[in-house]
């Protein structure tokens, strides 16, 4: 099936596959390449003696003469230079040693027909055809035998009868690159043309290196070369990253710090718990019950951040190792997943900038595959998806043009710069103007189509030729599929190709649970393991869109390291926002985190994954174990002192484990074993893997593919029909999906628990933090759509806490998470909890300042240093660790501020909704955060929505206020006396009025907006409060004075 084909749409359940043809283009063929020339020796290749192109490893393809070829099979190392393949032996080609080993065949028709014999082995006799939607989704394949070569590959022979035959001696130059091309149909069809060399000596240069490499070319013909050859060898085996540990400078300080603040903190706590206050002693239990709790709190956060580091990549390097010139692009390919559930709460034109950066991304074309989940089925997503594509055709090639960034056309226009910094082409400027008017001619068709689906027809949506469409009830309809763009279909204004666009819809029925977002993206998972089964997966959201073109590079620095790389199982980049207030006043960069937390973790086992912006190794979320390196020999010591050695029985994890497959071709010649028996060991291995992994023979296969790659299918039909099976709404039942499987569910916060799974297994992950942004997304810039994100969030640590996941105890047996990394786990769990201690200690200064009493005794000299100690470490703490990680000490203080209200709203509500989770059954609705952005700049921020959420942190707040003015009027009453012990309990109060300033800001809105009765009636109250709080007293008790009782009123 061809791209921009028609919509393919079924269920799988009830045998039902329809096809609803749309607009059809015409492939655009590829250009011709006349002209092969050795890459060894520069020679023209030459033809053989049946008049067919000179083809020396039917591996790989590589252009290489007969001379050249019988030199290397006889002297040589009789290895292909550009795959390591051995050459077989040609017709015509003497016997050299190695060769008996061989089958006795002299026909190169027979000869070469390993790769078929495999396939067929593997495959049982089924016809195989190439595994992708429209029948050639395969990386670095050639056509089928039976397609229509001429029209979409170009010739592979350049010259006419009277070429000479390959080995023999040319009639002149001139004559033979004045030949016209003579196609050839017997080719095998993995062999690839490769284009025209200008000479022979440049090429001669670039092999010398392989040549100095297996020892086979000789001095006299290296001569001054070599030196270079050594340079550009040793510049392609360093490694393409570098780990960066902090200077000591910086790094030493900030850990003795840490370790003093630790000795004073147990000194304090030792002080407040040998000396209770007896006369308020319920406030005193609570206050110490709280600073228990928060020193708790502070070791799980503070000693994860104890290995922090930075992280450098070397993108010449990574072009150097697997991008050289004259060969086939060796980086390894990327699917993309993107999802989407609601077009008002998330605007198709957000989610076609996403698309459109990445389609635009400095990748190879043939290497991204973009898969977009709509998991709403709604008929405006899937027009938007197909406007962008078509507008994909104009903005992909001016992009690459002209190198532009970022690639999202939404924020490339809008950029407040000089957009002709570093620009020299003559046309850019016209070409620019021209685009930008395509662009808002495309953003008027996107809103049309946004204005249009407030209104849904009474018959529901009809599409352009006619047919209902079919996810007009969204909880109740089949799987979809198209493809926008690809290889047969998807070709830019120039003429080049585009990376493949595929909408993705999976099926909905009444009575099956979805899972939301994790089930959505284990459908992504499935449906590109059968079109595409690239080795690594790139997962946004809709509204985080590329800025950094070359972020697919940045990652396969590390992914594709022969030395680190193995054992990575996800790089995550830090979430940069745009369309922020200048101030951050409810810390939505959250740069505390992503700057010193995340730092931290990458020196111990990794950063943990945030839910976008992250790249994966497919294996690594099929549940697959990292390979083992070498043993290291173990220390010898007893089982009663676990600091020292290591003990010598190690408990397995009682979870999901597969056997690791060694590589891909172990995986396909297993199946062609003679042996009956392990024929049978290995259908019983089938079997399990099906249970695990679904009733999907094609995609089970495509789980043993280690370096990625299509399995092989019966035909592009059964192909389909498997695509739409694997995202039905029962494929999941009975098998490990959800559990051991893809996305983890149990919680609406699917991402930590995703990569909690991944580092017991024993994998690390990596921390990239490019200089400039990877990608970029919106945030919520209004208080009560903040909270309720963060509401969201906590709900789904506290959904962690209390299930078998929870890291407190799951997977300590294994071993294989390291201790302080499970130390950060546990507090992304427990954070939410640390609500409640931080409400009664926020209500604790106010009750102190209207009872008269206070949380602490008289302190005394000595005493006073242990407070005075606490807060200077409190204090030197914060500066060093802003020191290493660059954060400035607003956004520090942001994140404070922030941390007290999130903790007495969102951390509380979620602790409670989690409770009753738990232990009423009482479920709570998601709710996507909207990512529609306002008119006005800056116009959510100063917009009022009421929500319950914002009770508690109110009612703090005026307590406080009321607590501040009836200590005040208490003391003047009183007299001098009482200034002395107010100050204390003032302190604490203001201490929690500034942590709560940008709350009350967002509570009153807009300056200049601001309503005056609001002010006044909020100082009225709180006068009218301390004078009747000073008045009555109800909570002091009276020890002075005469006995009513006995006196009369009037006494």
């Amino acid at each position: 099936m061809e791209a921009s084909a028609g919509l393919v749409a079924g269920s799988h359940n009830r045998n039902e596959l329809v096809v609803i043809h749309g607009a059809h283009e015409e492939p655009k063929p590829i250009k011709d390449l006349t002209g092969h020339v050795c890459e060894i020796c520069g020679d023209q290749i030459g033809l053989t003696v049946d008049g067919d192109l000179f083809v020396a490893c039917y591996e790989c393809g590589f252009p290489v003469c007969r001379p050249c070829y019988e030199y290397e099979r006889r002297e040589g190392t009789q290895l292909c230079p550009n795959c390591k393949t051995r050459y077989k032996r040609l017709k015509g080609s003497p016997r050299v040693a190695g060769d008996e080993d061989e089958e006795d065949v002299d026909d190169i028709e027979h000869e070469f027909k390993v790769d078929e014999e495999r396939e067929d082995h593997q495959s049982k006799n089924t016809q195989l055809a190439e595994a992708m939607l429209h029948g050639k989704m395969s990386y670095g394949r050639g056509p089928e035998d039976g397609d229509h070569i001429n029209a979409h590959c170009p010739p592979v022979v350049s010259g006419g009868r009277s070429r000479p035959v390959s080995g023999e001696f040319p009639l002149s130059t001139e004559q033979a690159q004045g030949e016209q091309a003579m196609p050839s149909s017997s080719l095998h069809k993995r062999v690839h043309p490769y284009p025209v060399s200008d000479s022979g000596s440049g090429r001669w240069e670039e092999r010398k290196e392989w040549k100095l490499q297996e020892g086979n070319l000789g001095a006299e013909a290296a001569g001054s070369g070599v030196r270079e050859v050594a340079t550009v060898d040793g510049t392609r085996r360093q490694p393409m990253s570098r780990k960066i540990p902090m200077a000591s400078s910086k790094i030493n300080p900030y850990r003795m710090v840490i370790v003093t603040r630790l000795v004073v903190l147990c000194l304090f706590l030792r002080y407040r718990l040998l000396n209770p206050v007896h006369d308020a002693i319920g406030l005193w239990l609570i206050s110490v019950t709280c600073e228990i709790w928060f020193a708790f709190s502070w070791i799980l956060d503070q000693f994860p951040k104890w290995f922090p580091i930075d992280r450098e990549t070397y993108l010449d390097r990574l072009s150097l190792r697997f991008e050289r010139e004259g060969e086939p692009n060796k980086l390894a390919p990327v699917d993309v997943f993107v999802s989407t559930v609601d077009p008002l709460k998330e605007p198709p034109l957000v989610t076609g900038n996403t698309v459109l950066s990445i389609l635009a991304m400095d990748y190879p074309v043939d290497k991204i595959s973009c898969y977009i989940s709509d998991d709403g089925a709604s008929f405006i997503t899937f027009e938007a998806l197909s406007e962008t594509a078509e507008f994909a055709r104009k903005w992909v090639p001016f992009c690459k043009k002209f190198s532009v960034e970022p690639r999202a056309p939404e924020m490339y226009f809008s950029l407040k710069i000089d957009y002709l910094k570093d620009k020299v082409h003559p046309t850019f400027v016209k070409e620019r103007r021209a685009m930008k008017r395509e662009y808002e001619e495309f953003k008027v068709r996107i809103n049309a189509m946004v204005a249009k689906a407030t209104k849904v027809p009474p018959e529901g949506w009809i599409m352009q030729d006619g047919t209902p469409w079919p996810g007009n009830n969204t909880k109740d309809h089949p799987g979809m599929i198209q493809v926008f763009l690809g290889q047969n279909g998807g070709v830019d204004s120039e003429g080049n190709e585009l990376p493949r666009l595929v909408y993705v819809s999976r099926e909905k029925r009444p009575g099956f649970q979805h899972h939301k977002k994790a089930g959505a993206m284990n459908a992504l998972v499935r449906v590109s393991g059968v079109l595409t089964n690239a080795p690594f997966m790139l997962n946004l959201d809709c509204d985080h869109y590329i800025n950094n073109s070359k972020a697919g590079r940045e990652a396969m620095c590390f992914l594709m390291d022969p030395k680190v790389g193995k054992k990575v199982c996800y790089v995550q980049f830090p979430q940069r926002f745009d369309g922020i207030d200048r101030h951050d006043r409810y810390a939505n960069r959250n740069t505390v985190f992503f700057d010193i937390n995340m730092k931290g973790l990458d020196g111990i086992q990794g950063p943990v994954y945030v839910g976008t912006g992250c790249v994966f190794r497919r294996q690594a979320l099929y549940g697959y174990e990292p390979p083992k390196g070498p043993k290291r020999p173990k220390m010898v010591s007893c089982d009663c002192c676990p600091c020292f050695g290591r003990r010598k029985k190690q408990q397995q994890l009682p979870t999901y484990s597969i056997k690791r497959p060694v590589n891909e071709d172990s995986a396909a010649s297993a199946p062609g074993a003679d042996d009956e028996g392990e024929k049978q060991q290995l259908m019983g291995q089938m079997i399990d893997y099906e249970k695990r992994f679904g009733q999907s023979a094609i995609f089970v296969s495509s789980t043993l593919m280690v370096e990625g790659g299509v399995p092989p299918s019966s035909s592009p039909v059964a192909l389909l029909k498997e695509a739409i099976h694997v995202i039905s709404c029962g494929y999941e039942d009975k098998t490990e999906w959800g559990l051991e499987l893809g996305w983890i569910y149990g919680s609406i916060t699917e991402d930590i628990l995703t990569g909690f799974k991944m580092h017991c297994r024993g994998w690390r992950s990596i921390y990239c933090m490019p200089s400039r942004a990877a990608f970029k997304g919106s945030a919520p810039i209004n208080l009560s759509d903040r909270l309720n994100q963060v509401l969201r969030w906590a709900l789904g640590s506290v959904e962690i806490f209390f299930s078998h996941h929870s890291p407190v105890w799951y997977g300590v047996k294994a071993g294989k998470l390291k201790w302080l990394e499970r130390m950060a786990y546990i507090n992304t769990t427990v954070y939410p909890f640390t609500s409640i201690p931080l409400l009664f200690y926020c209500i604790l200064p106010a009750i102190c300042l209207l009872t008269d009493k206070f949380i602490m005794p008289e302190i005394s000299t000595f005493a006073s240093l242990f407070f005075i100690g606490l807060f200077l470490s409190i204090f030197a703490t914060g500066i060093l660790e802003l020191r290493w990680s660059g954060v400035n000490i607003e956004e520090w203080w942001r994140n404070e501020q922030f941390w007290v209200i999130g903790g007495v709203s969102a951390h509380l509500f979620a602790v409670v909704q989690g409770l009753l989770k738990i232990l009423a059954g009482i479920d709570t609705n998601f709710t996507v955060t909207s990512k529609a952005a306002d008119d006005e700049e800056f116009g959510e921020l100063y917009t009022f929505k009421w929500t319950t959420l914002l009770i508690p942190p109110t009612t703090i707040l005026i307590i406080n206020l009321v607590g501040v003015a009836a200590g005040i009027s208490n003391a003047i009453n009183s007299g001098y006396q009482s200034w002395g012990p107010l100050f204390g309990k003032l302190f604490f109060s203001f201490w929690v009025i500034v942590h709560l300033y940008p709350f009350m800001k967002g509570l009153m809105g807009r300056q200049n907006r601001t309503p005056t009765i609001v002010v006044i009636w909020s100082v009225l109250l709180a006068s009218i409060f301390s004078l009747l709080w000073v008045r009555i007293d109800p909570f002091v008790l009276k020890t002075k004075g005469p006995d009513a009782k006995q006196c009369g009123i009037n006494c």
